[in-house]
């Protein structure tokens, strides 16, 4: 601290003199919710020559208040960044600062990521200097045809708001900005402040109340009488309705509203990915997933519902089966983002999804589904829980490799006392598959997969951030080994904060899911499985993963079976620190139960009759779909 800034704050002065990343740092750390914690959670950073003497120093000059967490992959801090958003239900956050250049532009997946799930996030790339003194530096993309693009662009297609910091008088109106659309349940999602490193350097004489502790009230819009009207018209007109909740449930902090809701009309719950434990999973009126990745319950009421009810959710193609499974029913989307309510030529309702779920209860009065719909629901779900039961309990055929149903029913076995406690943290693959229709999950937010933007390398930094939000509660990543490879470094990062996660590794030799769809559209296996991929002369590398997550700090074990696996769980469960279990499991095999149809392009011309055939069933298909 300058002593011309000591004075000031001394003194009680109306301002402070500050640089551009002091400011910017002093302002997040004065931040509260409105239960009094801090809206920021930490900063993960990697320094480089774009932001460590600036935003560096402001670190360390706040470190107390606002803490910062050394990561060892710029895309995976931001992922870590995003889980714990999400752990908090949007009402807690983190930034992350990176330096210009490859830092920059590591975040861009990440920002797609949050983009497409609705989640906050503040990222804060350094940038090239605004002087262009010492132009080009290093690292600097530079464009021929405008000089004043710099790699942080990329950004600005998956950010939510974008800004880049000339001047640092310019935070006294971007940051409130910023954190307007970070708490915004319509504009949710990542936001970019570029910050160039000359800037961040230069120092401004700012308004004391400037940096005054403040709550943050999270918004969410009110829902319109009129709009709640038309909804209440529509469902009193159906029989057999069905609610299809999204993510927003759970940010929007209603489900006790939704159960409220269900069963005073009587109106079966079907599940998506992100809304996935937004009614426990023994809820009479929970069918289950819903689409492609769902169960036989959810989407068999889904293509007999006359009026779907769809809360919270961007109802993208997993959930509606590519547009096949509501091709009976009217559709009422509530949704915070006008943009999601208005898709599918649904009826539109913009409303925080607690409030909305209220009004229209009260609108329906003693409205209730029929009595046989109703049943119909309650019959499916006890018939579906029992098929979970048989898949994941059913033992492993001598000489059969497990397959994913076997591994995912062995965790939640390995523990039945604390199971209900636990978090389980995937994305990308077959497995979200299995666990939208497998995993069993009492309480909001103990599923946490990340299928929005089915982003391989999410699973381990993002359990971090997990853990990070939630200590208490025992955080288990069940990855494959194709997304392992692809990012695993912050499992080192959970050995040093203490922050202790379970990986659960299915090793089955390359991309299993993929491999699969191959073979489903007429491809022959290529390029997927290592045994199918071109090899050099010493051909593909035997990896041992438990050696490998040791050599990163953490403890390990390989397991041959599904037996081994349970007792080798009961120790992770036990241990101190990060642990990692790896099983061999089958490519072959999936989970049979459930699922539907899903839309993916076929060749039109091939000489391969596999592939003829595929294409003939695809245009079936797409054909049924626009009667």
């Amino acid at each position: 601290m300058n002593q011309r800034a000591t004075q000031s704050e001394t003194a009680v002065s109306s301002t402070i003199r500050l640089t551009a990343a002091q400011a910017l740092v002093r302002y997040l750390a004065a931040l509260r919710t409105e239960h009094g914690e801090p809206l920021f959670g930490g900063v993960f950073a990697i320094f480089g020559h774009g932001n460590v003497a600036g935003m560096g120093e402001a670190l360390y000059r706040h470190r107390d208040e606002l803490p910062t967490y050394r990561a060892h992959n710029e895309q995976a801090m931001a992922h870590g960044a995003i889980a714990y958003a999400k752990a908090h239900m949007r009402r807690r956050m983190m930034a992350v600062t990176t330096s210009i250049g490859p830092g920059a532009t590591n975040l861009v997946t990440a920002a797609a990521l949050a983009h497409v799930n609705r989640l906050p996030v503040l990222l804060l790339p350094g940038d090239i200097f605004v002087s262009r003194a010492p132009d080009p530096v290093l690292q600097q993309v530079e464009d021929g045809h405008d000089g004043g693009v710099s790699a942080n662009d990329a950004l600005k297609a998956v950010s939510r708001y974008f800004d880049r910091i000339v001047h640092p008088a310019q935070l006294l109106s971007a940051l409130p900005r910023a954190i307007r659309v970070l708490t915004d349940a319509a504009q949710c999602g990542p936001v970019t402040l570029a910050l160039p490193q000359d800037v961040q350097a230069m120092a401004y004489d700012y308004p004391a109340s400037f940096f005054e502790p403040r709550a943050v009230e999270f918004h969410a819009p009110a829902p319109i009488p009129r709009e709640i009207e038309r909804a209440a018209a529509m469902l009193r007109e159906a029989r057999e309705p069905l609610i299809v909740s999204g993510g927003g449930v759970l940010y929007g902090l209603a489900t006790d509203a939704l159960r409220t809701f269900a069963h005073r009309h009587g109106v079966p719950v079907a599940e998506t990915q992100a809304g996935k434990g937004a009614l426990a999973w023994d809820d009479a009126l929970n069918v289950g997933g819903i689409g492609v990745t769902g169960g036989t319950a959810a989407n068999e009421l889904a293509h007999a519902s006359d009026c779907v009810l769809a809360i919270g959710t961007r109802l993208q193609d997993f959930t509606t089966g590519s547009n096949t499974l509501f091709t009976q029913a009217r559709l009422v989307a509530v949704n915070a983002n006008p943009f999601d309510a208005l898709k599918q030529n649904a009826l539109a309702v913009q409303a925080d999804a607690r409030a909305a779920l209220e009004a229209l209860s009260e609108a329906l009065g003693d409205w209730h589904a029929s009595p046989q719909w109703t049943t119909r629901g309650h019959r499916l779900a006890n018939e579906w829980r029992e098929t979970v039961a048989h898949v994941t309990n059913t033992p492993v055929a001598d000489g059969k490799l497990p397959r994913e149903a076997d591994v995912i029913g062995a965790v939640q076995r390995s523990d039945d006392a604390s199971s209900a406690n636990d978090i389980v943290v995937c994305a990308a693959g077959t497995l979200p598959a299995d666990l939208q229709k497998l995993w069993r999950t009492s309480a909001p937010g103990g599923y946490h997969v990340e299928y929005g933007y089915s982003c391989m390398g999410y699973e381990v930094a993002g359990g971090l951030g997990v853990k990070l939000a939630r200590p208490e509660r025992e955080v288990i990543v069940i990855v494959g080994d194709g997304s392992y490879l692809m990012m695993n470094s912050e499992l080192a990062t959970s050995v040093m904060l203490g922050a202790k996660l379970i990986v659960v590794l299915l090793d089955n030799h390359g991309f299993g899911c993929i491999n699969r769809l191959q073979q489903a559209c007429g491809g022959a296996p290529f390029n997927n499985l290592i045994d199918d991929c071109k090899q050099g002369a010493l051909g593909a590398p035997e990896i041992d993963f438990a050696m490998h997550a040791r050599s990163l700090g953490a403890l390990a074990e390989h397991v041959s079976s599904i037996d081994e696996l349970i007792v080798a769980m009961r120790r992770a469960r036990a241990a101190d620190r990060s642990y990692l279990i790896s099983i061999d499991t089958d490519p072959s095999r999936t989970t049979e139960e459930g699922g539907w149809w899903w839309e993916v392009a076929v060749p039109e011309v091939s000489d391969r009759a596999a592939v003829v055939v595929a294409r003939e069933a695809y245009e079936q298909a797409v054909k049924a779909r626009s009667v």
